[in-house]
C-alpha cells in the first residue's frame, strides 16, 4: 500500500522528470518535505517584507540506478555564486582536513613534484595544508566571495564551476592532477556526468581522486532528512556512485566510512587501467548496502513515515517546553537547520533567535522562518533555558563550547536522529 500511494502521488507531480545520471523516468518518491526556500538564502532586515521564493522539496529515487535526487528549480549560478558557508568556522572540520592531508600525502607520495587540485575548495581550509608542504595546488570554487578568502591566503583559485569542459581546458594547459580532492560537492552538481567525466579528464594516468559525501544509508537509518535541501541535488549511496564512476571509465578501488556530516563516505577513484589495486573495503560496503536493501524500492518508501513521526515528536517537545514558560534559542544557522525548521513549521513563536560563529550570517534572518541570527556571545548574555543544536553533526563540539549554559540550568535539544534533551 505504501508503494502504491507514493507512486500515485509522484505521477501527478513529476511525471516528466528524468534521472540526472541514466535519464530514466523518475516515478518514485523518497520523501516529500513540502515547500521550502533555498536553505542558504539568508535575508537582510530590509527584505523581510518582500515576497520570498519557495520551491518543492521532494526527493525522488531512480528505479534503475537508485540515485536519490531533487529536480533543479534554481540554477547553480544562482545558488552558489555568493555563498554563505565558510568551512573555516568549524574547528572539527579544519582538523578533519588536516588529518586527511597528512594521510593522503603519505599514502600516495604527494610531494613538491605533484599537482593537487581541489574542486569546491571553499575558503582554502584544506589546500592551505598542502601549501605549507610546498605542494603545487589549485582550487576551483564557484562562489566568488568564498574564493576571494582563499586567494587572500595565497591559494591559487579559479572562480569557476567545475565541468568536463573546464577539465579539458586545464588538460590542454598541461595541468592534469596527481590528486583531485572533492569534499561535499558531488551532491551539489546537477550535471553529475559532466562532473565525473571532468575528473577522469583532469586526472593523470596514475592519479587518484578522493571524494567525500554524506552516505545515503546513514541518512535513512538516522532520520537525517534535514540534509535534504535544494543546494543538494543528489543523495548518494555507494551502489549509485560506483555505477556512475564505472560508466565514466573509472574504478573505485578503496572506500572509508567516516563520521563527518552524520556519516559519510570517502571514495578513492582511479582510471580503470591504472595500477591501484582494489581493496576489500569496496566489496564489503557493496554487500552492506545490498543487505540494507538499497537495491530495493521498498526500502526508500518507508523513509517518509519515519520523517513524519520525527516531526511530530519534535513539535510535541518544543510546544511542551514553551507551555512551561521556558525560552529556546538555536545554535548554528546551518542549511540543514533551515530544512528542519521550515518542514516542521518552527518560527519565532518557538525559537527566539539562532546564533552562529560566522560573522557573515550574524544580523541576518533565516529563510522562510525569519528567525534572527545573532552572534554567539548572545547565549551567554541572554541565558536561554534551552539551546537547540541545528548542526547536530557537530553536537559534541558545540556542547563543549557552550557548556557554560549549565551554570544557569540550561539544557541542549538534539533533534536528530530522534529528539532528546542533554542536561
Amino acid at each position: 500500500m505504501v508503494e502504491s500511494n507514493n507512486k500515485n502521488r509522484v505521477e501527478r507531480k513529476a511525471h516528466t522528470t528524468h534521472c540526472r545520471f541514466c535519464n530514466e523516468p523518475l516515478t518514485d518518491v523518497f520523501v516529500d518535505l513540502g515547500m521550502s526556500p533555498l536553505s542558504n538564502s539568508y535575508l537582510k532586515a530590509s527584505e523581510l517584507d518582500q515576497a520570498e521564493r519557495f520551491f518543492p522539496l521532494m526527493a525522488m529515487v531512480c528505479s534503475s540506478c537508485y540515485l536519490v535526487q531533487l529536480k533543479v528549480y534554481e540554477s547553480p549560478e544562482e545558488i552558489f555564486s555568493d555563498y554563505a558557508y565558510f568551512s573555516s568556522y568549524s574547528d572539527s572540520w579544519l582538523e578533519h582536513a588536516r588529518r586527511y592531508v597528512e594521510m593522503v600525502t603519505h599514502r600516495f607520495n604527494i610531494s613538491e613534484n605533484s599537482f593537487v587540485v581541489e574542486l569546491a575548495s571553499n575558503d582554502g581550509y584544506l589546500l592551505k595544508n598542502f601549501l605549507s608542504k610546498n605542494v603545487p595546488i589549485l582550487g576551483i570554487e564557484p562562489a566568488e566571495n568564498v574564493a576571494q578568502a582563499a586567494i587572500e591566503k595565497g591559494i591559487p583559485t579559479l572562480v569557476e564551476f567545475f565541468s568536463k569542459e573546464l577539465a579539458e581546458e586545464l588538460a590542454t594547459q598541461n595541468r592534469r592532477a596527481d590528486l583531485i580532492v572533492a569534499n561535499n560537492v558531488l551532491a551539489h552538481v546537477p550535471d553529475i556526468n559532466s562532473f565525473v567525466g571532468g575528473i577522469k579528464t583532469l586526472l593523470k594516468p596514475e592519479g587518484v581522486a578522493t571524494l567525500e559525501f554524506p552516505h545515503l544509508l546513514n541518512l535513512i537509518r538516522e532520520n537525517e532528512f534535514d540534509t535534504i535541501y535544494h543546494e543538494h541535488f543528489s543523495y548518494l549511496s555507494f551502489l549509485a556512485v560506483r555505477t556512475i564512476f564505472d560508466y565514466h571509465g573509472m574504478n573505485i578501488f578503496d572506500v572509508d566510512e567516516i563520521p563527518t556530516h552524520g556519516g559519510s563516505l570517502r571514495i578513492y577513484a582511479c582510471h580503470k587501467n591504472s595500477s591501484h589495486e582494489q581493496q576489500p573495503s569496496v566489496t564489503a560496503l557493496h554487500d552492506k548496502e545490498i543487505s540494507a536493501g538499497l537495491d530495493q524500492l521498498s526500502t526508500y518508501y518507508h523513509f517518509s513515515q519515519d520523517v513524519q513521526q520525527l516531526k511530530r515528536d519534535l513539535l510535541e517537545t518544543l510546544i511542551r517546553i514553551k507551555n512551561e514558560g521556558k525560552r529556546i534559542a538555536g545554535y548554528g544557522a546551518a542549511a540543514k537547520g533551515n530544512t528542519l525548521l521550515n518542514y516542521c513549521g518552527v518560527r519565532t513563536d518557538i525559537i527566539d533567535y539562532v546564533v552562529d560563529r560566522n560573522p557573515n550570517k550574524a544580523g541576518k534572518f533565516l529563510p522562510g522562518t525569519h528567525i534572527p541570527v545573532k552572534e554567539v556571545g548572545t547565549v551567554r548574555e541572554d541565558k536561554p533555558d534551552y539551546l537547540m543544536i541545528l548542526p547536530w553533526n557537530l553536537k559534541e563540539e558545540i556542547i563543549d563550547q557552550n557548556s557554560f549554559i549549565r551554570d544557569w540550568g540550561g539544557k541542549f535539544i538534539i533533534p536528530i536522529p530522534h529528539v532528546h534533551i542533554v542536561d
